[in-house]
């Protein structure tokens, strides 16, 4: 029999990688650590060099529109559509430690939305540029406007604060000298001299800004005014930057222009014609040359003096590589820019740096890059010999590989980091496979064709094998064969030159295509070993059974049929679903027996031997059927929504290595025959008792994933990540190499929010968490006992508040309250109680109200409940009450980024708060309770006055004797003095 702590019942989301950018501004902080994202209307901060997320800062319900970041990573500046803008103090005391965020004040500063912001090199102004055409200065720190600058007809579209030299500012100053003689004429003395101070400090500083209208205007901030209009671009300006060294500033712009200005007299110095609409451009620092981005996806650099391109000619991206925007900071060695499809790049200067003057590179290499969002996740596998990448299908028409490495290697290989794109599909990608080695990848698209990849994560080498054309719609599902070749083999050592020996495809054409990959090449078509017409409507899953004999195919027409791998002939079909079923699986080798619904095998031994398979369908169901008869052996249901994936889950580690070890034992030469039999029928007796019962895991479009148990039929847990549908689950396959990774995470999931999660089985660790705590409990238990019975009620009463027992509570307050005597100064009886009761902390000070609440409900325990409530108003101070009502339990969770963000749990927790809300709830309960007890009580007291009156008339009246009253006392007849009558009838 199987342990119960074999048995898969708790998992952890351990790591998460979620969503970093999808779309808006972005923010880069001097030396390049520190960044900053739109997601959504949130901001993200993330720490670039370890892809860990820092904070987020919610948003306020409106689209962020612009973000500014100071270069120390001091504050962080944020505006979005509500006409807000949001100052920010950022704290960081050492790389390792956590980011905080305090709101310093908010701020609305222009009448319209602001369209671009920029803060200058000291970190102190912030200028915003608004779609009212007005420009304003501002002091980060103290939050006022030093500046307001009118004279832009339309939309601000581009910033820049720069400082001229000391020759220019001379130059400037004799052109306006008569323009101030006018000024200080009509000041004092006083106050030329104040100005002339205050101005000193500023005197260099400039202002750039760009606007829709193709103007740009030149600030003097000392001044106030424009001392310059540049007026030649005909389309928006999208970038300004200023070169201190040549005194030149550049301008970039729509109408597929850079222009460079003479800071001198500001006269236009030379025009280099880009041939595609501007989004950024900036000076490259220490070289005479200019960087353009913009529509057609690429970074191109340019020689000022001649305005010849200095990177060779780049063919030209799609529209969703097309650049946004540039980040450049004079000390960094890297341009980072942000792309249309929410990508973000880092393209090294290395190269750059030693250019001979007027000579041309090739296009810059990216250093790294980063998903900002994965969008909606179609499929996912684990690649790689030590399962250490992931390939995801992402809606798109290429495949991400991302690192979920452990242990950070490299700053590019960090857990989530993009290391590698799989690109040749003209069309979405539906669904992929890998084969047992994790170096082959096959993957079916909406442009009707498959492909084979050739994986070498260790290298970053990924490269397509081949491509199989010859379907006429969509694929919807492939599968490649996961049997390994013999240890030892060419085949098995030498992986990455033996390519799978055949594929499988399943078409929205309705039929399904066997591949062999002999002989094949990416320039060489494939031909079909053989196509069969194989269901009535889509197919949606294909899945090959562990020894490549079998495989299944599961359609839209609600049935799955198997076939033989070798001549694509049916050999059983599978009835049962409801609905068009979305996925198959066969289950691996030496999976567990099953029996059907009844209890019994329905085919005896037979049933196991040949194996099973699983499915999941859009009637909400998963069923596993047996192979011997085809016949349903298990139905669970549980999902609200269509199960869009379905997949076995390995066994325990200890069990593989158990298996493993008798397969070793049993691979001993035996010169009997008859003996070696009966050790391996022992040998596989053994197995059956050790091995666990087989756990199924199930997604379904509820964002849900279940995780079944076969030998119960019931669900195990339940596992909560996702906002969307979850569309994958992968494990990692069993012939991996064994490392920490790869024993370690269990499960993963992933689907249409765009968030991976990795669940990590903790039953073993929840076992035993809950058998230490069972034993503490016991032990806990004892001691209380031993304290009733010795009569401490000051221990036993803080024991059983932190026990949380509550029968034995008030029992003991019975036995406190029927003390007699009491003790002398004591409010209930016991002087220890008192003080136990003026010492709760705030938990059980709340608990024991709460208790003291349920006690009030009935009658006989009222009493108790009365007594324990008025010791505790006198001795506890009112301000404890009402402080308690203020309190709030807050867990704050922190995590880390990966290719979009990976998320890791940092809770932080505060203040008890009871579970039955605040204090003023619980008296009033209380208060309910006891008015109804004083109203019963006033009622007997009246109807006690009835039965005292009729006893004092009886008492007077004792019968008539002889026609007169008889007095109770009196002598009569038969009756002596002072005897009483008793009337009886």
């Amino acid at each position: 029999m199987a342990t119960k702590a074999s048995v898969k019942t708790t998992f952890e989301a351990a790591q998460v990688i979620s969503p970093l950018y999808s779309g808006g501004g972005v923010a880069l902080a001097g030396d390049g650590r520190i960044l900053a994202t739109c997601l959504s209307e949130d901001v993200v901060l993330t720490d670039l060099a370890a892809g860990q997320r820092l904070a987020q800062i919610e948003g306020d319900g409106e689209v962020v529109t612009t973000l500014s970041i100071t270069p120390s990573a001091s504050h962080l500046i944020i505006c979005s559509r509500s006409l807000q803008m949001r100052i920010y103090a950022l704290d960081r005391p050492t790389l390792d430690s956590t980011l905080t965020t305090t709101l310093l004040r908010t701020i609305k500063p222009h009448t319209s939305a602001v369209v671009t912001s920029t803060i200058d090199h000291t970190g102190t102004l912030v200028a915003t540029g608004g779609a009212d055409g007005i420009v304003k200065i501002w002091d980060i720190r103290a939050g006022y406007t030093t500046h307001t600058l009118h004279g832009h007809s339309g939309v601000i579209s581009a910033l820049h604060f720069f400082e001229v030299s000391a020759d220019l500012q001379t130059e400037d100053e004799t052109k306006s000298n008569k323009k101030r003689n006018k000024k200080k004429r009509k000041q004092s003395d006083v106050d030329a001299q104040d100005a002339e101070e205050q101005e000193q400090g500023v005197a260099g500083f400039r202002l750039a800004s760009g606007s829709e209208d193709g103007k740009i205007r030149i600030w003097n901030l000392q001044k106030r005014s424009c001392v310059a209009i540049l007026d030649s671009h005909v389309s928006v300006v999208r970038g300004l930057d200023f070169d201190t060294n040549e005194s030149v500033l550049v301008s970039g712009s729509r109408d597929k222009t850079l222009m460079l200005w003479d800071a001198r007299d500001w006269t236009l110095k030379s025009t280099i014609p880009v041939l595609e609409s501007v989004e950024a451009t900036g000076f490259v620092a220490g070289k005479a040359i200019v960087y353009s981005a913009g529509e057609r996806g690429r970074t191109r650099l340019w020689w000022t003096a001649t305005g010849q391109e200095a990177t060779e000619e780049q063919e030209a991206g799609n529209e969703g590589q097309s650049i946004l925007d540039v980040i450049a900071r004079p000390q960094l060695p890297f341009l980072f820019s942000i792309h249309a499809d929410q990508t973000l790049m880092l393209h090294s200067l290395e190269s750059v740096s030693e250019m001979p003057v007027g000579s041309t590179i090739p296009a810059l290499p990216i250093s790294r890059q980063i998903t900002g969002t994965l969008d909606e996740v179609i499929d996912a596998a684990y690649i790689g010999s030590n399962q250490d990448y992931l390939a995801v299908a992402t809606n798109l028409e290429e495949i991400r590989i991302l690192s979920v490495q452990s242990q950070q290697s490299s700053s590019s290989t960090y857990f989530g980091a993009d290391v590698g794109v799989l690109r040749g599909h003209d069309d979405i990608i539906i669904c992929l496979d890998v084969d047992w080695s994790g170096h082959w990848l096959a993957t079916g698209a909406k442009d009707n064709t498959a492909r084979l990849w050739r994986l070498d994560p260790d290298t970053f080498n990924f490269t397509c094998h081949a491509t199989f054309t010859g379907h006429a719609e969509s694929l919807g599902a492939i599968g490649l064969p996961k049997q390994a070749p013999p240890a030892g083999s060419p085949a098995h050592n030498q992986r990455l030159d033996y390519p799978p020996p055949f594929l499988l495809t399943g078409s929205q054409d309705k039929t399904i295509k066997r591949w062999d990959t002999a002989n094949i090449s990416a320039a060489k078509a494939s031909r079909a070993t053989y196509t069969r017409k194989a269901h009535d409507k889509d197919i949606n899953a294909l899945d090959i059974s562990h020894d490549s004999m079998l495989f299944a195919s599961a359609s839209q027409d609600r049935t799955v049929k198997i076939w033989s791998t070798e001549d694509g002939e049916t050999v059983g079909i599978l009835r049962g679903h409801r609905r068009g079923v979305w996925s198959v699986k066969f289950a691996p080798k030496d999976t567990a027996t099953i029996a059907s619904e009844g209890g019994n095998n329905s085919s005896g031994g037979g049933s196991g031997s040949r194996g099973y398979i699983l499915t999941g369908s859009g009637d909400k169901t998963v069923k596993i059927w047996s192979l011997a008869d085809y016949t349903c052996l298990r139905t669970f249901e549980g999902h609200t929504n269509s199960i869009l994936k379905v997949l076995w889950l390995p066994p325990p580690p200890a069990m593989n290595a158990a298996t493993s070890a008798d397969d070793d034992m049993l691979g001993l030469d035996e010169e009997d025959e008859e003996t070696a039999r009966i050790l391996r029928a022992r040998a596989a007796a053994g197995r059956q008792q050790r091995t666990p019962p087989a756990q199924v895991a199930s997604a379904g479009g509820d964002g849900l994933v279940k995780i079944w148990d076969t030998a119960s039929s019931e669900c195990a847990c339940t596992l909560d990540n996702h906002t969307d549908r979850v569309w994958a689950l992968a494990v990692p396959h069993s012939s991996a190499s064994s490392n920490a990774s790869s024993s370690q995470r269990i499960l993963l999931s992933a689907g249409g929010d765009g968030v991976v999660t990795f669940w990590h089985d903790t039953t073993a660790l929840t076992l035993s968490a809950a058998t230490t705590a069972s034993t503490a409990r016991i032990e806990q238990d004892q001691d209380l006992q031993n304290h009733i019975r010795t009569g401490n009620y000051r221990s036993a009463i803080s024991l059983a508040l932190q026990l949380n027992h509550p029968a034995r509570l008030l029992a003991l307050f019975n036995d406190v309250c029927a003390t007699w005597p009491k003790e002398e100064g004591s409010l209930i009886g016991v002087k220890a109680v008192d003080e136990v009761l003026g010492s709760l902390g705030d938990e059980q000070l709340w608990m024991l109200l709460e208790r003291c609440r349920e006690w009030n409900v009935s009658a006989r325990s009222a009493g108790i409940a009365q007594r324990v409530l008025s010791v505790l108003l006198k001795v506890v101070p009112a301000k404890r009450f009402t402080s308690l009502g203020r309190r709030r339990r807050v867990e704050k969770t922190e995590a880390g980024t990966g290719a979009a963000a990976v998320e890791g749990p940092n809770v932080e927790k505060k203040a008890f708060v009871g579970r039955g809300g605040n204090v003023k709830e619980l008296l009033e309960g209380l208060k309910v309770y006891t008015d109804r007890h004083y109203k019963r009580l006033e009622e007997l007291i009246d109807e006690s006055y009835l039965v005292d009156f009729t006893l004092r008339e009886m008492d007077a009246i004792g019968g008539v004797a002889n026609g007169n009253l008889i007095e109770n006392g009196s002598a009569v007849d038969g009756i002596a003095k002072g005897e009483d009558v008793v009337m009886i009838g």
